[in-house]
């Protein structure tokens, strides 16, 4: 049976559905990508946007803009087809999105469009104007409820600090309650005070959900600012690298062990990889028996997305990710963070 089973899950590599031993398996694709300034040429009032108008900074133009939405959309279209290579990812969150424009623009892409992606998106209170957003195929995932809980100071913070919120998305899946909380967490300048404070507000929106509805399988996605090591994700979120710790109140991190053990990350600095792009699940997406039970919308593998064009291959940032500029140059690139996918897996009935 052992071998048996390995066979089964090697197959999942070759279709969404496959058939062994009169069994048939659904391998369902969520991803998440930190779009590094997905901003359009108009200023937004009230926000601080001005690096990203022609007469700004960075002189983002027309040519530039038209260009970074060609850019984001070959990778995001390129996401979960190592597994599933005409469908992609059924979920994507976002963060570093200006507004509602640029994912209408962003949609409009063809390699997105082809595939008749939606989104979620709320206007947040970010000084910048970045927010979080939530890409999804119809086809495959059904958008319930939607809303933006906002990040609340605690006492030893400025009052009137702002920044994301979380945009917590819930819905079904392989006909399966699914929520989703798309974050992008403090800056690391803002101290990890400022993050450990996002991890206990998204602990208790996750500990909510569930008691609504213990069936619910929560995903807490996004660009955290931390590693799975910091305190923020492995204490007060509860974001656990080993299946076995993974008791009631924890989440699943395999994100930790990519970290520790195998020391890759999503993004690199001066020299060190750091792995912020996270998506960790409750209890119930864990398979605690053997890797056998796959009755329900369980956890298959994970993966740092990877392609040579994401990649400088060259000079003296060779092996890191291309971003869009770098000391001012544009570089037409992607961004500073590499995409991350988990794929996850149901027998179909």
């Amino acid at each position: 049976m052992k071998r048996l089973h390995i066979f089964i899950l090697l197959s999942l590599l070759l279709a969404t559905t496959c058939v062994q031993a009169q069994k048939k398996y659904s391998v369902y694709a969520v991803g998440f990508y930190n779009q590094e300034n997905l901003f359009d040429t108009c200023h937004d009032a009230g926000k601080n946007d001005s690096e990203f108008l022609p007469t700004g900074s960075y002189r983002w133009n027309g040519l530039k803009y038209t260009h970074k939405l060609r850019n984001m959309a070959r990778a995001i279209a390129d996401m979960g087809t190592d597994v599933l290579p005409t469908v992609g990812c059924a979920i994507i969150g976002l963060s570093e999105v200006e507004n509602s424009k640029v994912l209408d623009d962003l949609t409009a892409q063809e390699p997105l469009r082809a595939r008749g992606y939606k989104y979620v998106h709320i206007e947040g209170p970010d000084a910048r104007g970045i927010d979080c957003a939530m890409l999804y195929n119809p086809a495959l995932f059904e958008v319930k409820e939607s809303k933006l809980l906002p990040y609340v100071p605690d006492a030893s913070m400025k009052s009137d600090y702002k920044t994301r919120g979380f945009l917590t998305v819930s819905g079904t899946m392989a006909g399966e309650p699914v929520a989703v909380i798309v974050c992008h967490w403090p800056s690391r300048f803002a101290g990890p005070s400022y993050r450990e404070c996002a991890a206990a507000q998204v602990k208790a929106i996750k500990d909510s959900l569930l008691r609504v509805n213990p069936d619910t399988k929560v995903m807490i996605m996004g660009d955290m600012n931390d590693d799975p090591t910091n305190k923020s994700m492995k204490e007060v979120l509860g974001a656990v690298g080993d299946v076995k710790d993974v008791t009631d109140g924890k989440m699943y991190n395999p994100w930790y062990n990519l970290l520790v053990k195998q020391g890759t990350g999503t993004l690199s600095y001066q020299g060190s990889w750091n792995l912020f792009d996270q998506i960790v699940i409750t209890p119930n997406m864990v398979n605690k028996k053997g890797g056998k039970d796959f009755s329900t919308l369980k956890f298959w593998k994970n993966q740092i997305f990877r392609r040579d064009y994401l990649m400088n291959n060259e000079g003296r940032y060779k092996g890191t990710p291309k971003r869009t500029h770098s000391s001012g140059i544009w570089l037409d690139g992607y961004s500073d963070h590499l995409p991350v996918v988990i794929y996850l897996v149901k027998e179909q009935k």
